[in-house]
């Protein structure tokens, strides 16, 4: 256990890596970049949905490399290649230039570093795996919360392509090197071994998780979360703008829900150890769409915060729960496959996410039904999530059919 901590650490350092690749880490250059390059805001959209959709592809190769090559190579081959792409996209002219950097950031970023990083974690960890991963989400809210201004400041005094380059090789001079010399590969999973789930049951293979009801909900709420989250999160200054409030106010909920979700990454790798997970995706559910459905109402300052925090505490419970579930209920022989899976059903559904709350706001001039609509789709797949009986794979049971097979 004393190996684990550190590759948890590098873990935790290796999504926050994942920033170029993502919604909020692009946003960061998207206004330099278009004046730069000339490009239209509409054409723009355009190449990051498709650069998001293509890119999501990556998830389940990259997590069958990670249960057949171990983490380590493939963690650091996938850093060095965003790396090398994010150099590239920092010295693009053209929009052919620009849509295969954005598109392979998004691939390699995005899904397939975040893909390694979950694994890396739930492939260390087995009895823990709830509270390491309230301690991973907590690291990696604060390395988030580090990086992003930082990279916001470079940006606004040495312009974007610096900035931007500066970062790519960050990523292949520094963080690369870390992960060869820290990741190691636990070799309980090594070799083809069947890994275990928690509770001593032999591990699921991808098309094994995938026939079971409990992969498709923890994997379709996860990936409400997901949709809710990246549209409300591109457009947050506009709806609380429709709701009467400026932009320092939206800033200050930024900071809230921010804080409560580190909190709550925390606190809910604690409740992880003593709930079961059906539960605990239930609770977050729950109070996401509570946020969801009083979204609309909101009218004072006092109820903006509280939307806040109801935000951040969804995010930072279903977090937690997105990040050991995999793990926890289907084992590690197997986990990349499985986590890529749900991996990619969650970025195709950030991607939706923004295209919804957009055509809502042109077709009815409010986000509020789309909002509604969420809430009760969030609120019923919150109660399917508390009631779902968990799978079981008992050897004992596997070898008695092998028996009757054979």
């Amino acid at each position: 256990m004393h190996k684990a901590w550190p590759n948890l650490a590098l873990a935790a350092l290796v999504m926050v890596a994942t920033l170029p690749g993502r919604t909020q880490g692009l946003g960061l250059v998207t206004e330099p970049l278009l004046a730069d390059l000339q490009v239209d805001r509409v054409t723009y959209a355009t190449i990051n949905l498709w650069a998001t959709l293509i890119g999501a592809l990556f998830c389940l190769p990259c997590g069958r490399l990670v249960d057949t090559l171990g983490s380590r190579a493939v963690v650091s081959a996938v850093l060095a290649a965003l790396g090398a792409t994010v150099i590239g996209m920092g010295s693009a002219h053209g929009l052919a230039a620009l849509v295969i950097g954005i598109t392979l950031t998004r691939g390699l970023g995005q899904s397939a570093l975040s893909v390694v990083s979950l694994a890396l974690v739930g492939k260390w960890f087995t009895h823990r795996l709830q509270y390491a991963m309230g301690v991973y989400s907590l690291l990696v809210g604060i390395g988030s919360i580090a990086a992003f201004p930082s990279v916001g400041s470079a940006i606004l005094t040495w312009g974007w392509r610096p900035a931007w380059s500066g970062i790519g090789w960050v990523l292949l001079l520094v963080v690369t090197p870390l992960a060869w010399l820290i990741v190691r590969n636990p070799t309980h999973t090594q070799h083809g071994q069947t890994g275990q789930s928690s509770d001593g049951n032999t591990a699921f293979t991808l098309s094994e998780a995938l026939g079971t009801t409990s992969f498709w909900l923890f994997a379709i709420s996860s990936s409400l979360f997901g949709l809710a989250y990246s549209g409300i999160s591109l457009f947050n200054q506009s709806i609380l703008e429709q709701r009467g409030f400026d932009a320092a106010v939206y800033h200050q909920v930024l900071v809230v829900s921010t804080m409560v979700g580190l909190l709550a990454n925390f606190g809910g790798g604690w409740l992880a150890t003593r709930w079961p997970l059906q539960r605990l995706m239930g609770l977050g559910m729950g109070v996401l769409g509570v946020a969801l459905a009083a979204l609309p109402e909101v009218a004072t300052h006092f109820g903006v915060m509280l939307y806040g925090v109801t935000m951040g505490i969804s995010g930072g419970v279903i977090t937690v729960v997105f990040f050991s579930v995999w793990g926890q209920v289907f084992g590690r022989a197997h986990l990349g496959k499985i986590q890529g899976g749900a991996q990619m059903m969650t970025v195709l559904a950030s991607a939706v996410g923004p295209l919804l709350l957009a055509e809502t706001l042109q077709r009815t001039g409010s986000y509020d039904a789309i909002f509604r609509l969420l809430a009760v789709l969030v609120v019923l797949f919150g109660l399917a999530s508390w009631l779902v009986p968990l799978p079981t794979k008992a050897r004992g049971l596997e070898s008695e059919l092998a028996g009757i097979h054979s």
